[in-house]
C-alpha cells in the first residue's frame, strides 16, 4: 500500500493518528506535548473529520489533573477520548489513570516522555515520567522515531477499543516529538478499515446514560475489594495478542515487521542491547558498522512494555547471546536497577536463562545526547570478562565512576548524508527558517530529511543550534551533528566569545558567518584555534551582512530569511530558482497571519540573501595562528567565581556536555549561587543605547523600564568621578538632593543589553539612540566601574520613579526575551525589597528566566544580601510560597519569644534591652525592622561575655549589684567554666543571646513574594492562590499577566480575552477573561491591584509599595505584553503598548487597599477610544480577521462592549466605596 510522504515531526505524526480515532480531547499545555493538542485544535477549527465523520471536540482544562478528570468523564459518557501530556503533567493524571484502567475504559494518552523535576527542573526528554506510571494499569507502547510514531500509534487506539485496557503511547520528548523527518502518512480510510466497530458500539452501550442507567465508581470494603480487583486479569492477559493482531494488520498494509519485541542485528550475536525509544536507531547504525567489520552484535527493541510478555522477549534474543546490556532512560535512586533492567533480569531468571550476563545502564537523562560513541562503548564493555553490572553512558562520572569510557567514533550515518548546522539566537527566526528549509527540501525533492533543534536555557535571546541532515538514503541518526558539511554562525557574538563552531565543519566544508566585519575585522575577532582549523582543513569561509540588510528592508533584527536564502544558494541542495520559489511560498504561509507587509519584506529578504554572501580568502599565516592571551581572572564572591569558572563558562558556550559529575558535587541538591549572570557578558545585541548627557533630563524612566537592568543612573562624588574610566560621561544634577553635591551619570552595559530599544521609546527627550554594538563596547568598563566602585547614595533613594532607580536592582541580565515586561516588574520589586526578599516562583516564563542553573540573574548587594529564590512546581507555586512564609515565621516567632524572655532577665545589659525592644517595636514593619535588626545583632554580639570579662564584671560593684545575692555563687560558677576551658558565660542573658544569634538570619522581617504567570494564577494554581489569600497571612502574590501561556508556546488561559487567537483557541476565544482581581476583592481584607507599568509608572510603584506594607495577603496583576502577542514594531514598543491598552479601555488600572479610608481607587481614566485599532496592532487579534473575518467582526465587537461594561462596573465599585 503506497502512502503519501510528508515532512513532519513526531508530535504531528501522533496528532494525525489520534485525530482519526478521537471524538473528545481534554488537554492542558505542557512542553513538549502541547503541539499535538494544538494541531488537533487547528484541524478541528478547520473542519477536519475523524474516521467517525465528526470533528474532534477539544477542551482545554485548568490543569492536567482536570484534563484527566475530563477524559475519565467523557469516556464514561461513551465518547472515545484522548489527551496529550508529559512529565509532571502526566504525574498529575496518575490518580485518574488508576480509575480509567480499573473501569476498563479505552483511553489513549499520547506522551512525549520527559524528565521529572528533582534537584532541578528539566523540560527535556527521558522516560522518567512514563516509568512512574507502570503500576496504573495502563498498557504502555513505545516508539523510537517519527515513522514509528505514525505507524504504531494506531495500535494503541485499536487495541484499547477492542481490549478495553487504556494505553499510554509514548515516544521520546524533543528527540522524537520535535525531530522532523519525511515519513509515510496514514490515510484515514486505511485506519478506519482496521477498527472493530462492534467493539466501538459495545463501548457506547457501556456509557453512562439515563436511558439505561448504571452506577460506576462505587466504594467497596475489605471483604470484596481484592477479589474484584483480580477480576480484570483476563483483559490484561489478552492485550499482547491484541497488539500483535493489530501489528500484523499494519504489517500487511504497509510491508513492515512490527512485533512486541523486534530484533535487529546478527542472527548469531553474542552481545545484545535491549532498550526502547530513540536510542534504538543509534544502536542500529552502530550495529551495521560493527557487524560489517566482523563483530556479532544486536539489539532487541521493546515495543509493548506493559503488559510485559517475557516469553516474547526471550524468543527475540538470539540463542547465541552471552551478554546483554539493558539501557534505561530513567533513574530510580536506591533500586537494584532501573525498571527495564529489572524486567529483563526477572524474565531471564524465570525462564532459567542464567547463562546470560545482564548489565544495566542509564542514558539520556534530560535529553543528554546519546551519540554512536556511547553505544560503541556499551558493546566494548560487553566484551570484557566482567562487565560493569551498573553503568552510565554519555557522561563522565568521576565521582562514583559508573560511566563507561568513550572515544571518537567513526561516522555511522547513511552514506552520502549532508549534515548542516546553524547557530542562531532565540527569537531571530533561525529555527523557524530551518523548519521551513527542511520542509521545502523534504516536500520538493526525493531526498530523505531530518531536522532537530537544540536550545540553551534562555528565553528569546538564548543560543539555538539547528541540526539538519539530507540524503538519498533513510536517515536514522537521532543525535547531534558534530561533523558537518555546512555550518552557519548567525550571531557574531559567538565568534567573539570563542564558541567552538568551525571545528564541527568537515575538511573542505563551508563556514558562513553573519557579521558586519571587513576581512581584517574578521581576522581580529576569530580566535587562533578557529583560524588554525580553517587554514589546515581547507574550510570554505564566507561572510554575509544580513544584519544591515534586514534593517534596510524594515525587518529589524529578523535576518533569518536572508540567511536561509544564502544557505540554499551555497549548499546547492536543489536548483536555486526552485528554492527561491518554495521559500516565498513558505514565507507567505508562515507570515500572512502577521500581514501582507511582513510577507513582502520576506520576499525582499529572499531575493537579497541569494547573492549577499562574500567568499573570504584565508591567509596562509592562519595555519600558524598563536593562541590569545589567557582570559582575565574573575573576581567576586569565591563560591560564585568557582561556579562560573567550573560550570557557567562551558555551559554558556554550549559545551556543558563536556562537564564531569565532579563539577556538580557542590550542587548535588540543585542549589546555586546568586549573581552569576553578571559574568556572562553575552554581547548578543546588534545595537545598544547610547546616552546623550546634554539632552538628558535625569528622569530615570529608561532605567525604570529596562527589562535587563543594563541601564542605570549613578550619583558620583568628585573622588569617584576622578577614579572613573576616561570615557565616563557625567553631568551636574539638575534638581533634587544630588544637586550641587554629586555628578549624574547614566551607565549602560552594552555586553549585557539585549538591544530591545524600550528605553529609547520611553525617553521623553530623545537622549537615548540605538547604535551598533561595536562602537559602544568602550562603555563596558564604565558600567563595570560604576557597579563595583560607586557607593549607593541613600539620600537619593525613595519610592518615586526617579528615586527607586538609585536603588540597586537585584535582578539583572536575565535570560528573558528582549523587551520583556515581566522582568521590568520583577526588577523593580527587587530594587524596593530585594535585600530581605523571599520568592517562590511558580513554573513558567518567570521561573525559566529567573532560575537557570548556575546562571542566576538574581543577585546580592555589597553586604551579600539578596532575594532567596525557589521554584517548586507549576501547580503549587502559591502553596510553596505560603510554606516558605510559615517556615520562616515559625522560627522568627520563636525568636520573638526568646527576645521577650531576654527582656525579663534583670542583669541583661540596658543597651541590649533597648535594641531588643526596638526590634520588637518594628517587628512587622518591613522597612524599619531592617535597621532595628542590624542594631539588635550588634548589641547581641557585644553583650555575650567571655569568661574573663564575666569574672572581671562580677568582681565590680556594678556586677554585684546586677546579680544581687547570686553574685558570689555565679562568680564561682564562671571560674569553674574557665577552668573547664569554656569561652563564654552561660548565664541566662548570655545563653539567650547566643541562641538568638545562632538564628540571626531569621531576625529581620522578610518580604515574602510569590511570582507566576496567568496560566498559573488563573488556571492550574488558582486553588493555591485562593488558599493563600484566604489564609490572611502577610504574603504578596505578583501575577505577570501575558493573557496566554507564554512558556509553553502560547496557549489560551482564563486570562485570554474575547477574540484572542491562541493555541486551543484557533478560531478566537469566545469567553471573556476571568476577573481574578474582583474574586480576590470579595475577601475584603486582601490588597488587590491591577497595574501596567508603561501606562502609569507612579501607580505601579504605589501598588507595589502598598501591597508590601499591607499586613495581610496581597495580589497584584500586572499587564505584561509578550512576544506571543506579535505587537507591530516588536517588543521595543512593549511599554507603549501598555499605555495604549489602558487608554482605550482594554486594561484597567485600580487598587483595592483595605487599609485606606476609601479602599477602592480607580486609576484608569474613561476610555479614549481606539479599541479596535489596539486589537489590530497585535497579530494575536488581527490574524483572526484574515482566517475567520466574520467571526472576527463579531468577537471584536463583543470584546469592546465587554470592555465598556467592565469600566462602567468599576465606576460603580468606585461609587460604592466612596
Amino acid at each position: 500500500m503506497a502512502r503519501k510522504l510528508v515532512t513532519m515531526d513526531g508530535n504531528n505524526a501522533a496528532a494525525h493518528v489520534s485525530y482519526a480515532f478521537t471524538e473528545v480531547a481534554a488537554i492542558y499545555p505542557i512542553t513538549p506535548s502541547s503541539p499535538m493538542a494544538d494541531l488537533v485544535d487547528q484541524w478541528s477549527a478547520a473542519g477536519r473529520k475523524n474516521i467517525f465523520g465528526t470533528k474532534v471536540r477539544v477542551q482545554e482544562m485548568q490543569a492536567e489533573s482536570g484534563a484527566a478528570g475530563a477524559v475519565h468523564g467523557s469516556l464514561n459518557a461513551g465518547a472515545l477520548t484522548t489527551t496529550y501530556t508529559a512529565s509532571q503533567g502526566l504525574l498529575l493524571m496518575i490518580p485518574n489513570m488508576y480509575k480509567m484502567a480499573g473501569e476498563l475504559l479505552p483511553a489513549v494518552f499520547h506522551v512525549t516522555a520527559r524528565a521529572l523535576a528533582s534537584h532541578t527542573l528539566s523540560i527535556f526528554g527521558d522516560q522518567s515520567d512514563v516509568m512512574a506510571c507502570r503500576q496504573t494499569g495502563f498498557a504502555m507502547l513505545a516508539e523510537g522515531n517519527v515513522q514509528e510514531v505514525m505507524d504504531l500509534s494506531p495500535v494503541a487506539h485499536l487495541a484499547a477499543i477492542k481490549g478495553r485496557v487504556p494505553f499510554l503511547n509514548f515516544f521520546d520528548g524533543f528527540r522524537t516529538s520535535h525531530e522532523i523527518q519525511k515519513i509515510a502518512v496514514w490515510d484515514y480510510d486505511d485506519l478506519a478499515d482496521m477498527v472493530d466497530m462492534d467493539a466501538v458500539n459495545a463501548f457506547r452501550q457501556r456509557g453512562l446514560n439515563p436511558q439505561h442507567p448504571q452506577m460506576r465508581g462505587s466504594h467497596e470494603n475489605g471483604d470484596i475489594f481484592f477479589q474484584n480487583r483480580e477480576a480484570s486479569n483476563k483483559y490484561y492477559d489478552a492485550v499482547p495478542e491484541l497488539v500483535e493482531e493489530y501489528m500484523a494488520k499494519i504489517n500487511a498494509k504497509i510491508g513492515t515487521n512490527y512485533q512486541l519485541f523486534n530484533y535487529y542485528g546478527a542472527p548469531d550475536a553474542d552481545r545484545v542491547i535491549i532498550s526502547m525509544g530513540s536510542i534504538c536507531d543509534v544502536a542500529e547504525e552502530v550495529i551495521d558498522y560493527l557487524n560489517a567489520h566482523g563483530e556479532k552484535v544486536g539489539l532487541v527493541k521493546v515495543r509493548l512494555y506493559r503488559p510485559f510478555r517475557a516469553d516474547k522477549l526471550i524468543a527475540a534474543i538470539p540463542a547465541t547471546c552471552k551478554k546483554i546490556a539493558v539501557l534505561d532512560r530513567t533513574k530510580e535512586p536506591g533500586a537494584q536497577g532501573e525498571p527495564l533492567y529489572l524486567d529483563v533480569v526477572t524474565a531471564l531468571a524465570n525462564a532459567g536463562r542464567n547463562d546470560i550476563v545482564v548489565t544495566g545502564g542509564r542514558y539520556g537523562l534530560g535529553s543528554k545526547d546519546t551519540p554512536p560513541s556511547s553505544v560503541f562503548a556499551v558493546y566494548e564493555e560487553l566484551k570484557s570478562e566482567n562487565p560493569k553490572r551498573q553503568f552510565t553512558i554519555g557522561i563522565v562520572d568521576d565521582v562514583t565512576n559508573l560511566s563507561l569510557p568513550e572515544t571518537d567514533a567513526p561516522d555511522t550515518s547513511a552514506e552520502g548524508t549532508i549534515a548542516c548546522k546553524f547557530w542562531g539566537l532565540g527569537g531571530d527566526g533561525t529555527v523557524g527558517a530551518n523548519k521551513n528549509s527542511i520542509k521545502i527540501i523534504g516536500d520538493h525533492t526525493d531526498k530523505f530529511v531530518q531536522a532537530y533543534f537544540q536550545y540553551d536555557s534562555k528565553k528569546t535571546g538564548g543560543v539555538t543550534i539547528s541540526h539538519l541532515r539530507f540524503g538519498d538514503h533513510e536517515i536514522k541518526s537521532p543525535y547531534y551533528i558534530n561533523k558537518a558539511d555546512f555550518v552557519a554562525c548567525h550571531n557574531p557574538s559567538y565568534i567573539t566569545k570563542g564558541f567552538k563552531m568551525v571545528q564541527d565543519v568537515k575538511p573542505g566544508g563551508v563556514f558562513m558567518i553573519n557579521c558586519e566585519w571587513t576581512p581584517e575585522e574578521l581576522s581580529h575577532h576569530l580566535d587562533a584555534s578557529a583560524k588554525r582549523y580553517i587554514a589546515k582543513n581547507n574550510i570554505q569561509l564566507y561572510t554575509i551582512n544580513a544584519i544591515d540588510l534586514a534593517i534596510q528592508i524594515g525587518m529589524g533584527k529578523r535576518n533569518n530569511t536572508i540567511l536561509q536564502s544564502a544557505f540554499f544558494s551555497l549548499a546547492k541542495i536543489m536548483p536555486e530558482e526552485d528554492a527561491i520559489r518554495y521559500m516565498k511560498e513558505k514565507a507567505k504561509a508562515s507570515y500572512m497571519k502577521k500581514g501582507e507587509d511582513v510577507v513582502e519584506m520576506n520576499y525582499k529578504a529572499i531575493d537579497l540573501g541569494a547573492t549577499a554572501y562574500v567568499k573570504i580568502d584565508v591567509p596562509a599565516d592562519w595555519a600558524n595562528a598563536v593562541d590569545d592571551a589567557p582570559a582575565k581572572e574573575l573576581t567576586g564572591r569565591p563560591a560564585t567565581v568557582k561556579m562560573v569558572r567550573d560550570i557557567l563558562t562551558p555551559v554558556d558556550k554550549m559545551d556543558g556536555d563536556s562537564l564531569p559529575v565532579s563539577a556538580f558535587v557542590d550542587h548535588a541538591d540543585g542549589t546555586f549561587e546568586l549573581g552569576a549572570s553578571a559574568y556572562e557578558k553575552r554581547g548578543v545585541a546588534v545595537s545598544v543605547p547610547e546616552w546623550d548627557s546634554t539632552k538628558c533630563i535625569q528622569c530615570n524612566q529608561c532605567a525604570y523600564v529596562c527589562p535587563h537592568a543594563t541601564i542605570r543612573p549613578f550619583a558620583l562624588t568628585a573622588d569617584e568621578l576622578a577614579a572613573a574610566p576616561a570615557q565616563t560621561k557625567a553631568v551636574d544634577f539638575k534638581v533634587g538632593a544630588g544637586k550641587g553635591v554629586y555628578k549624574f551619570s547614566m551607565a549602560i552595559s552594552p555586553l549585557d543589553c539585549m538591544g530591545c530599544g524600550v528605553c529609547t521609546h520611553v525617553c521623553p527627550v530623545g537622549a537615548l539612540t540605538m547604535q551598533p554594538l561595536e562602537g559602544q563596547e568602550v562603555q563596558q568598563p564604565v558600567f563595570d566601574y560604576m557597579v563595583s566602585a560607586v557607593a549607593e547614595k541613600k539620600e537619593l533613594q525613595d519610592f518615586t520613579v526617579k528615586g527607586s532607580q538609585f536603588r540597586q536592582p537585584m535582578l539583572e541580565f536575565s535570560g528573558s526575551c528582549a523587551g520583556c515586561a515581566e522582568t521590568s516588574y520583577a526588577r523593580l520589586i527587587t530594587q524596593l525589597f530585594g535585600d530581605h526578599m523571599m520568592i517562590s516562583n511558580a513554573t513558567g516564563c518567570s521561573s525559566i528566566w529567573g532560575g537557570p542553573a548556575a546562571t542566576s540573574p538574581y543577585t546580592v548587594n555589597k553586604e551579600g544580601k539578596g532575594p532567596a529564590w525557589a521554584n517548586s512546581l507549576f501547580e503549587d507555586g502559591a502553596e510553596h510560597g505560603l510554606g516558605l512564609y510559615y517556615g520562616q515565621k515559625s522560627i522568627r516567632d520563636a525568636l520573638e519569644h526568646s527576645t521577650r524572655a531576654l527582656l525579663e532577665v534583670p542583669h541583661a545589659r540596658p543597651e541590649l534591652k533597648e535594641a531588643a525592644q526596638k526590634w520588637l517595636d518594628t517587628f512587622n514593619d518591613g522597612n524599619a525592622n531592617q535597621a532595628a535588626t542590624k542594631d539588635y545583632i550588634a548589641a547581641l554580639e557585644t553583650s555575650i561575655m567571655g569568661v574573663d570579662e564575666a569574672i572581671a564584671f562580677l568582681s565590680t560593684d556594678e556586677g554585684k549589684k546586677a546579680l544581687g545575692a547570686n553574685a558570689e555563687s555565679y562568680l564561682a560558677h564562671v571560674k569553674e567554666l574557665k577552668a573547664a576551658g569554656k569561652d563564654h558565660c552561660d548565664c541566662e542573658a548570655c545563653s539567650l543571646a547566643a541562641d538568638i544569634l545562632s538564628k540571626k538570619d531569621y531576625l529581620n522581617k522578610k518580604s515574602c513574594w510569590i511570582f507566576g504567570g496567568d496560566g498559573w494564577a488563573f488556571d492550574i494554581g488558582f486553588g493555591g492562590v485562593d488558599h493563600v489569600l484566604a489564609s490572611g497571612e502577610d504574603v504578596n502574590i505578583f501575577v505577570f499577566n501575558t493573557e496566554v501561556y507564554s512558556n509553553t508556546g502560547g496557549q489560551a488561559s482564563k486570562a485570554s480575552n474575547i477574540g484572542q487567537v491562541a493555541q486551543f483557541a484557533a478560531a478566537g476565544k469566545e469567553i471573556k477573561s476571568k476577573s481574578l482581581a474582583e474574586i480576590a476583592m470579595t475577601y475584603g481584607y486582601v490588597y488587590v491591584a491591577q497595574i501596567a507599568m508603561g501606562a502609569n509608572k507612579v501607580q505601579t510603584l504605589k501598588a507595589i509599595a502598598e501591597a508590601e506594607a499591607h499586613k495581610g495577603p496581597s495580589i497584584i496583576i500586572a499587564y505584561s505584553p509578550c512576544e506571543m502577542h506579535s505587537i507591530k514594531g516588536g517588543m521595543e514598543n512593549c511599554q507603549k503598548e501598555m499605555e495604549k491598552a489602558v487608554k482605550c479601555g482594554y486594561w484597567n488600572l485600580f487598587r483595592f487597599n483595605p487599609d485606606a479610608e476609601k479602599p477602592f481607587t480607580l486609576d484608569s481614566k474613561e476610555p479614549a477610544g481606539g479599541y479596535q485599532e489596539f486589537l489590530m496592532n497585535e497579530a494575536r487579534y488581527s490574524r483572526l480577521t484574515r482566517e475567520f473575518p466574520a467571526r472576527a467582526d463579531r468577537l471584536f465587537k463583543e470584546s469592546e462592549d465587554n470592555a465598556k461594561a467592565r469600566y462602567e462596573h468599576l465606576m460603580k465599585l468606585k461609587a460604592l466605596y466612596e
